[in-house]
């Protein structure tokens, strides 16, 4: 194992670890991978807690998506694998069952195409638009399926009734970017029924230029 590979589980353990201990995610729910410098990748286990996560014990496949080391993967293999062969560009997925997420999603009147409403500049500048997806058993195939169709245009996905997936191009960018939309889920329902004051379009399109933002019609 390369010194890179050794620093680059660490740090997926670690940030994992903090999002378990700040309540962002619980239980054994949620999956988190990352890609290895000669195009591999490293995963969580299926079953284990982000608060425990051993570096010596996570899954190890090689650039041909053979698993060549560790424990065996999440079940969600399906999910991850779409995001890293639609966006070149990312360097890890994270998937979590954070509440104020899935809250959101079950809700009537959102707009599946854009579900999080423009309530503060960051989760445009670190999402772009979120699409919301249907609901899919835990582990079903279909949800890679899913994420294949939207052609890589879309750095996040929120799962009816499940829970968001982020892509980044490093851990801390994905990790950042799903907190990011646990907040924004949790202002959503915080002023859901309270006419609060948006971003205006034009706002949003200037965020869109300056931060040259991904943001498919």
């Amino acid at each position: 194992m390369t010194p890179a590979e050794t620093r680059l589980r660490d740090t997926l353990c670690d940030l994992a670890a903090s999002l378990f201990a700040r309540g962002v995610t619980h239980g054994s729910t949620g999956n988190i991978s990352a890609r290895t410098d000669d195009g591999g990748l490293i995963v969580s286990p299926t079953g284990t807690s982000f608060g425990r996560l051993d570096p010596a014990r996570l899954a190890r496949f090689d650039a041909e998506g053979r698993q060549t080391g560790g424990d065996p993967p999440t079940k969600e293999m399906a999910l991850h694998a779409a995001f890293y062969a639609t966006r070149q560009a990312a360097g890890a997925v994270v998937h979590l069952h954070s509440a104020h997420s899935v809250a959101l999603s079950t809700l009537p009147g959102i707009d599946p195409d854009d579900v999080l409403p423009p309530i503060t500049p960051y989760a445009i500048m670190q999402l772009g638009r979120v699409r919301l997806l249907p609901y899919f058993r835990p582990g079903d195939a279909a949800m890679g399926d899913a994420v294949r169709g939207l052609g890589g245009k879309r750095a996040a996905v929120l799962l009816a009734n499940h829970g968001p997936v982020v892509a980044g191009r490093t851990l801390e960018a994905a990790c950042n970017a799903i907190e990011e939309l646990e907040a924004t889920a949790r202002l959503a329902l915080m002023t859901r029924g309270l006419s609060p004051r948006m971003l205006t379009p034009d706002q949003v399109a200037d965020l869109v230029a300056v931060h040259r933002i991904e943001w498919d019609t």
